[in-house]
């Protein structure tokens, strides 16, 4: 089965990597410029830069997509935000999006998000849409761990579809240390400083590197310390894991790349707003017969 997939808050191709083999992007959406740009890189294709929040169905329509792929701002969810739900205004794209779904409804979509959707409003206005569309869908509470790579980044799954399709048992691999995913040649840049650490070390993650886990990485990685994922402690000190390193923890291939203008944050944000490759690819999977 092939799918004619449209992907919303495309960021960095996350959902065209996951889909590879079994479904073709036929159009891509993100507002970001700097995402485009590493998408453009990357896929050989620019997304549309066109804000959700006011497409209208006829326009997504016109794509002929069979299948929503999309992932939208967790922002409105995360543990670490203001928890404001629909009412954030970073939750309009995805309110607009269900209001046209039911206009001209795909035979599948699946969604990506913080674990904090399941039960929010959000979640169950999509619910609600799905049933009166007479979908089938399975929720899936996944985490990288659970596929061998030692970090970890929980998020829900949702898969629905017009046929029914019976729910799969995510795979239980160990997870192998992360010496693997290191890089062959550190930045010295990296290496927080003494005044860094003596304000952050006693709030800091830290990691060796025969450790089989590590934190989630969020999109603040690049400036902020404690919570947002995990440093490496090695002989000569403490560093960030470099963006190169954090791209391996999401499963994405090695000649993934970043544009050369952007800089370090600019990287980790769209690291850490992005999606894990492996997962999503089982997620995908389930969809077919």
């Amino acid at each position: 089965m092939t799918f004619r997939v449209l992907e919303l808050f495309s960021g960095l191709g996350g959902w065209r990597y996951a889909f590879a083999g079994i479904g073709e992007v036929v159009a891509a959406y993100d507002i970001s410029p700097t995402a485009n740009a590493t998408y453009a890189l990357n896929h050989g294709v620019r997304p549309i830069a066109r804000e959700l929040a006011s497409i209208s169905s006829a326009t997504l329509a016109a794509h002929g997509a069979d299948c929503w792929a999309l992932s939208p701002p967790c922002q409105p969810f995360c543990r670490m935000g203001h928890q404001h739900g629909l009412a954030d205004p970073r939750a309009k794209a995805f309110l607009n999006l269900m209001a046209i779904l039911p206009l001209a409804p795909p035979s599948y979509l699946v969604l990506e998000n913080v674990i904090g959707f399941l039960g929010s409003e959000a979640h169950d206005l999509l619910a609600t849409t799905l049933r009166q569309l007479s979908f089938h869908w399975n929720e899936y509470h996944l985490c990288p761990t659970q596929f061998g790579i030692p970090n970890q980044r929980p998020r829900v799954f949702i898969v629905a579809s017009r046929q029914f399709r019976p729910a799969q048992i995510p795979p239980e691999e160990p997870a192998i240390a992360l010496a693997t995913y290191l890089d062959k040649r550190e930045d010295p840049g990296l290496y927080l400083g003494l005044p860094t650490l003596a304000k952050h070390k006693p709030g800091l993650d830290l990691v060796t590197w025969d450790a089989r886990r590590t934190a989630c990485f969020i999109g603040g990685y690049g400036q902020r310390f404690v919570g947002s994922g995990s440093f490496l402690q090695t002989e000569r000190g403490i560093r960030r894991f470099s963006p190169t390193e954090v791209a391996r923890f999401m499963g994405l291939p090695s000649c993934f790349s970043f544009p050369k203008e952007l800089g370090l944050e600019q990287r980790y944000k769209l690291l850490g707003n992005g999606l894990n490759i492996p997962v999503a690819r089982w997620v995908v999977q389930t969809l077919s017969p």
